[in-house]
């Protein structure tokens, strides 16, 4: 059974319907940690060490927040600058971090059609979250797309919201029991776009 960390970062988490949703659908499950950095480290003083354990301890790496100006809360970037230090995520003898999976669970408030070249954005999700895949292939990390859930600006019906959160628990159980199917994944833009392909029954 591989153990999944999730560092959630969201500085108004109170507002998130999904979210919170989200982060409710997978609290419960075994092997899951879930590192509430916001409520970890309310005045920014990251304990590098305490994350660095939390890090080789597991073997899934959940980023879950909202799509902030296409990037992440500031907490999680002062989680990437101070964390991810050379010698131990990276450089000739960082390996820390190596062969485990990493993908980040994301909300954003355009719906899919805005994320294209033509589009609003006129960026896809994929090309907006580049550093974070240039990130995992530094770390020596497998990057997988995105789970992500977009249109949250319009306001997602209740059911809607539910069924995300079902999804987002499906694909965190998947990885925790290896039945996600890895090489599958990479045929999609996004870790939820088919379920029920990219998953193998156990």
């Amino acid at each position: 059974m591989n153990k999944i960390l999730i560092n959630f970062a969201h500085p108004a988490r109170a507002r998130s319907q999904m979210n919170n949703a989200l982060r409710k659908s997978v609290e419960d499950l075994e092997g899951i940690t879930v590192n509430d950095l916001y409520a970890q480290y309310p005045d920014f003083l990251i304990d590098v060490k305490r994350e660095q354990g939390l890090c080789e301890d597991h073997d899934v790496i959940i980023f879950q927040h909202p799509f902030y100006w296409y990037s992440t809360p500031a907490i999680m970037k002062e989680w990437l600058d101070l964390v991810l230090e050379h010698g131990w995520a990276y450089g000739s003898q960082g390996k820390a971090l190596e062969g485990k999976l990493f993908f980040q669970a994301i909300t954003g408030g355009g719906d899919d059609s805005t994320y294209r070249k033509d589009g609003y954005n006129a960026f896809t999700i994929g090309e907006l979250t580049s550093p974070y895949r240039a990130t995992a292939n530094l770390c020596r990390m497998t990057w997988l797309p995105p789970f992500t859930v977009l249109g949250i600006h319009r306001g997602l019906p209740a059911e809607m919201i539910e069924a995300h959160a079902k999804d987002y628990r499906r694909a965190v159980t998947a990885l925790r029991d290896g039945t996600l199917d890895i090489e599958k994944v990479f045929e999609y833009r996004y870790l939820n776009s088919d379920l029920n392909t990219i998953i193998r029954s156990s």
